[in-house]
C-alpha cells in the first residue's frame, strides 16, 4: 500500500499562509514532505513564516506577495507556481478578513470586501489550479469555512455569508471535478486563537467565557490543531472523500 499520509514531491498553496490558521496548515503540509507556496501580502511575515518551515522540515518554500482581491494577481501567483514546480497538487483557500457590524451598520462597500477575500478568491484560486490539476491528473482543494457556516452572529453578516457561501461552492466544486480526480472539500474551523479571534474577544464581550463554557475539551484550539485534518484532506488517505465540510472545533458544534 502506498504512503496514505505523504506529500513528498507534491506542491501545495497556502493561501494566508503566513501566520495563524494558514500557517498551521502550512506547517503540517510541510511535515509530511510537501514543499510549500506561501501566497499572502506581508512581505516580512511570508519570510519569517517560510524560513520556519525551512528550518524545521528541510522541503522548498516559495514566498508570494498576492492580494487575492486581485484576479490577475491570482492568475501570477498560478502562473509562477506552475514556472518554479512544474505541478500543483494542493490548494488550501485559507485568505480571509473580517468587519463585525451589526447588520444596519454594516457598509455595502465592507460587505462586498469581505465576500471579495474570503468567497470569490477561493473561487478564483480554484479556478486557475483547476486546468493544472487536471492534466496531472487530479489535486485536493480545501476551503477554510468557520463555525459561522453553520451558526449565525449578530455582528458576523457579513463573514458567516462568506462562509456559508465556502460550503455551497465546496459541495458544487466536488461534483464538478469529480470525474477530473479532484477531490474538494472544507475545514470549519471552531474557534481557535489567532489575531483575528484575539481582536473578537476584545470587540465581543464575554466571548471567551462563552467559547470555554460550550467547548468540551474546554480551550480554545491552537493553528496546529488544524494540521492533521488538512493533512488528511491533502494526502491520498482522503481519495474517495469529496464535498464534505469537517469541523475542527473541539465539539463546540455538537455540545449545547
Amino acid at each position: 500500500m502506498k504512503d496514505l499520509f505523504s506529500l513528498k514531491g507534491k506542491v501545495a498553496i497556502v493561501t494566508g499562509g503566513n501566520g495563524g490558521i494558514g500557517l498551521g496548515i502550512a506547517r503540517g503540509l510541510a511535515s509530511v514532505g510537501g514543499d510549500i507556496v506561501i501566497a499572502a501580502r506581508n512581505k516580512e511575515k511570508s519570510a519569517r513564516a517560510a524560513e520556519g518551515i525551512r528550518k524545521d522540515f528541510g522541503v522548498k518554500v516559495l514566498e508570494i506577495d498576492v492580494d487575492v482581491r486581485q484576479e490577475k494577481q491570482i492568475q501570477a501567483l498560478v502562473n509562477r507556481v506552475l514556472e518554479t514546480f512544474g505541478r500543483i497538487d494542493v490548494l488550501v483557500n485559507n485568505a480571509g478578513m473580517n468587519i463585525r457590524k451589526f447588520p444596519q451598520d454594516l457598509l455595502s462597500s465592507e460587505y462586498d470586501e469581505v465576500l471579495e477575500v474570503n468567497l470569490r478568491s477561493a473561487f478564483l484560486t480554484a479556478k486557475y489550479v483547476y486546468p493544472a490539476m487536471k492534466k496531472q491528473g487530479g489535486g485536493k482543494i480545501i476551503n477554510i469555512g468557520s463555525m459561522t457556516s453553520i451558526f449565525g452572529g449578530g455582528k458576523l453578516l457579513a463573514y458567516g455569508t462568506s462562509k456559508g457561501g465556502i460550503v455551497a461552492m465546496t459541495r458544487a466544486m466536488a461534483v464538478g471535478w469529480a470525474t477530473d480526480n479532484i477531490q474538494v472539500n472544507a475545514i470549519l474551523p471552531g474557534w481557535i486563537d489567532t489575531d483575528m479571534t484575539r481582536r473578537a474577544r476584545v470587540e465581543l464581550e464575554g466571548l471567551n467565557e462563552r467559547v470555554l463554557a460550550r467547548t468540551p475539551v474546554g480551550r480554545w484550539g491552537t493553528p496546529e490543531d488544524l494540521a492533521g485534518t488538512a493533512i488528511y484532506l491533502a494526502t491520498s488517505a482522503s481519495d474517495f472523500i469529496t464535498g464534505v465540510s469537517l469541523p475542527v472545533d473541539g465539539g463546540y458544534s455538537v455540545s449545547i
